[in-house]
């Protein structure tokens, strides 16, 4: 069973799997633009510039793609987990503490995204990526 001890390949898989589902949610964005404006406007209500709005394309885009091909990964995961902080302060703060209703936490979505993002962070690339780190 040595071909299970593969940490390389793990970090490949968290990679594309964290990486490529946050990607979704960024190519979303990108496909309904008007739907920075919400985020403007929670931004807007916090004193922060609206502007600051389009850094969840850093982290929903530009993070997502650094971690798929192993280019500065570790780099990557920081920006999707800050990206996940501020999603869950601006948008989830009210269900931190709810569980779904098949007992699981409503978060868990958002949970698995920042866990992962910070294992990649923690992590690094491994060797199967385009610069390891």
């Amino acid at each position: 069973m040595r071909f299970l001890h593969n940490e390389d390949l793990g970090k490949l898989l968290l990679r594309l799997c964290v990486g490529g589902l946050i990607l979704l949610h960024g190519i979303s964005k990108l496909m309904d633009p008007s739907s920075l404006n919400g985020i403007a406007q929670q931004l807007s209500a916090m004193g922060l510039p609206s502007f600051v709005a389009y850094g969840v394309l850093v982290g929903e885009i530009v993070a997502p793609l650094m971690a798929i091909v192993g280019w500065q990964a570790r780099i990557g995961g920081l920006l999707m987990a800050v990206n996940m902080i501020v999603a869950l302060v601006l948008v989830h703060t009210g269900q931190l503490w709810t569980l779904n209703g098949q007992g699981g936490w409503t978060l868990e979505l958002q949970g698995m995204f920042l866990g992962g993002a910070l294992a990649i962070t923690f992590l690094g690339s491994g060797r199967m990526a385009t610069k390891p780190d």
